[in-house]
């Protein structure tokens, strides 16, 4: 069977996306340098509209278990010097757009957990510790530089158990800080 060059190209530019997509979780991205923007943010961080509700039947397989919306976050690449829990002056910059987005009026209404992520460089329980403290950093620096509610943020140290990059575990979106929202 003869295929053309760009028929195979196709298929490779597929399987290339497919493989790219199985690598991360759906819908997870990192924002990053000029991507951390207060409108990026909020977009990322706003949970969908309830759906309304009407009254109907609806027909699904029997004992099919629903599948739970995934809640609304944002992962970033927050740098903190090595084996530190310590800010840097480009994660604090990236903190302020954080801030201002958390402020937003679209987003005044929730709470939001500060995960902290580790790669896997190092025991486990170090790295959960060191997320830990990495949460708690952020949180703080939220908290008392810009004035976010104390009861609106939750840190919490997720260690190396969520890798984001699972082909390439030192990979530095591993070692990032999400911003989830917290749904009623």
């Amino acid at each position: 069977m003869n295929r053309s060059p760009s028929s195979v190209i196709a298929l490779a530019l597929v399987l290339c996306a497919a493989t790219a997509a199985a690598e991360t979780p759906a819908g997870e991205q990192v924002l990053r340098g000029n991507k951390v923007t207060e409108t990026n943010l909020v977009d990322a961080l706003t949970p969908d509209p309830e759906p309304v509700v009407t009254r109907s039947l609806k027909v699904t397989r029997d004992g099919a278990p629903t599948v739970p919306a995934r809640k609304p976050s944002a992962s970033l690449l927050i740098t903190f010097e090595t084996n530190s829990a310590e800010l840097t002056a480009p994660a604090k910059k990236q903190l302020d757009v954080v801030a201002a987005a958390l402020k937003n009026d679209r987003l005044a209404e929730y709470n939001f957990n500060v995960e902290g992520h580790a790669d896997p460089r190092g025991d486990a329980d170090g790295n959960l510790t060191l997320s830990q403290q990495r949460a708690d950093s952020v949180r703080e620096y939220l908290i008392n530089t810009h004035g976010i509610a104390a009861e609106r943020l939750k840190a919490e140290g997720r260690g190396d158990r969520d890798l984001l990059n699972r082909k390439v575990p030192s990979a530095p979106e591993n070692r990032r800080v999400t911003i989830v929202t917290n749904l009623r």
